[in-house]
């Protein structure tokens, strides 16, 4: 069976970075496909008996990219397991990236000296045009992460079948930003901190004491025992949608100690009912 990734989102997000990772993962890459050329593609694939490639597409297809919906979704009909997966990334990490690097913008009619304010302009009609398509697919925030962490995070979501649901719990520090990639955001900083106890503020939510510090907190077990009830209640109805993937991030502070804990927690215990993976912002960078 024919299995194809489709990349899309942002310019400046780092597509070309998610599609070098497939290619090492071993799918043949195609970059900057037209979508009028999709269908052609997969027919040729199938010709030549391919099972897993992997094609790019952005904003310089800007007038045929809403047909694009609906041609993944007709793969899908036909047999082709199709995952779609939108790179996104802040608008100021955006305008930051395109001057350090002084590329001029897909949709830009200006020069190289275009203004910061004409480009966050730029990237909004952008974001307009891909709406429909990112709403359709696995979003990856790259406004945190390194080149080597993408790479890392695009591998890992290769392994689980693209026609079965996935969580990815992800923790985060309010104090850096909400995810632009979470479906659900739960704040958990009303929780007693282990950030004030000394001997724990070096710890993490990973590490025994700090565990045991919040397990002791009735607060904290009301908090996991709420998200993982909501989580219950609606998870079918999203797997039952087609929906592949669903990102949970839990926020504190600082990212390091209760939220960390509590994906941990949470990911144990959905583990045996549905695929999972873990992401921690703020200390996988370290």
């Amino acid at each position: 069976m024919l299995e194809i990734v489709v990349i899309t989102g942002m310019s400046g997000s780092g597509k070309s970075v998610a599609l070098h990772a497939l290619e090492d993962s071993g799918y043949y890459c195609v970059d900057n496909l037209p979508p009028e050329l999709l269908d052609a593609f997969v027919a040729l694939e199938h010709e030549r008996h391919g099972h897993r490639v992997a094609v790019a597409m952005d904003v310089r297809s800007a007038e045929s990219l809403p047909r694009l919906p609906q041609q993944l979704a007709r793969l899908r009909s036909q047999g082709v397991q199709v995952r779609a997966l939108f790179l996104d990334a802040s608008t100021d990490t955006l305008v930051r990236r395109f001057s350090e690097t002084r590329r001029r913008h897909p949709l830009s009619r200006e020069a190289l000296r275009e203004g910061q304010g004409a480009l966050a302009q730029t990237l909004e009609l952008e974001r307009e045009l891909l709406a429909e398509l990112r709403e359709q697919s696995h979003v990856i925030d790259t406004s945190n992460l390194r080149p080597a962490q993408l790479l890392s995070y695009v591998k890992s979501l290769l392994p689980v079948p693209p026609d079965r649901l996935t969580l990815v719990f992800q923790s985060f520090a309010f104090k850096r930003g909400i995810p632009l990639d979470a479906d659900y955001v739960f704040d958990v900083r009303m929780l007693p901190n282990p950030h004030y106890e000394p001997e724990l503020r070096p710890l993490t939510g990973r590490d025994a004491p700090v565990a045991q510090f919040l397990l002791q907190q009735p607060e904290v077990d009301a908090m996991l025992s709420d998200i993982g009830s909501f989580l219950d209640r609606w998870l079918g109805a999203m797997a039952r949608n087609h929906r592949s993937y669903v990102t949970v991030a839990i926020g504190c502070t600082g990212g390091q100690h209760r939220s960390v804990y509590l994906v941990e927690q949470l990911v144990r215990r959905f583990a045996g009912q549905w695929s999972t993976l873990l992401r921690h912002r703020e200390l996988d960078g370290l």
